[in-house]
């Protein structure tokens, strides 16, 4: 897995929070091949890159990402989804679950939580 990284695309409406994703996969076997900053940009953006992981926060202006995850999955159903959440929505993190989300993490996390959460995805372990 040396030279191959796993792509990712890193969705989220705060342009902080995904500086800080991005720095967090720095280093690893993952790379950030693309941000979004809503639910439609998210969409647009798998179909263009054709990640192998997608990082995704729920709640979002305009289209949030439970319905961008169930667009995802719509278009490809193989699609490996991690969604991100504060923690007042346990209940769209269960929405998420069951429209295809492969696992979460909770806000504010930490580095290895997230690597960790991905890691997982991608060899599709609960």
């Amino acid at each position: 897995m040396e030279d191959k990284k796993i792509r990712v695309l890193i969705v989220d409406d705060s342009l902080t929070l995904r500086t800080m994703f991005k720095k967090s996969l720095t280093d690893t076997e993952f790379d950030t091949v693309a941000e979004a900053a809503d639910g439609d940009e998210a969409l647009s953006k798998y179909i263009q890159h054709r990640p192998d992981l997608v990082v995704m926060d729920i709640v979002m202006p305009e289209v949030d990402g439970v319905t961008a995850l169930a667009q995802i999955i719509d278009f490809d159903p193989a699609a490996r989804v991690v969604m991100v959440s504060s923690l007042g929505s346990k209940d769209k993190v269960l929405e998420s679950i069951k429209k295809g989300a492969k696992n979460f993490i909770m806000k504010p996390f930490e580095r290895d939580t997230l690597l960790q959460a991905l890691k997982k995805a991608y060899e599709g372990r609960p």
